[in-house]
C-alpha cells in the first residue's frame, strides 16, 4: 500500500512540475492546449517514473 501512495505521489509530482513548465513556456493557451499539453505530461510523467524505477534497480 505504501508503495502505491508513494509512486502515485512521485507521478502526480513528475505530472505537476512538467506542466508547470509547458504553461511558462507556451505562454497564454486555451482550453484545449492545456488539455493536451496536460495529457502529453501525463506521459512523459510515466516515461520518468519508469526510467527512475529501472536505474534504481541496479
Amino acid at each position: 500500500m505504501a508503495r502505491r501512495l508513494t509512486t502515485g505521489a512521485e507521478l502526480i509530482g513528475w505530472w505537476a512540475g512538467l506542466t508547470g513548465l509547458w504553461l511558462v513556456l507556451i505562454g497564454p493557451v486555451d482550453t484545449l492546449e492545456w488539455a493536451v499539453g496536460a495529457g502529453a505530461a501525463l506521459l512523459a510523467a510515466a516515461a520518468a517514473c519508469g526510467a527512475r524505477r529501472a536505474v534504481g534497480r541496479r
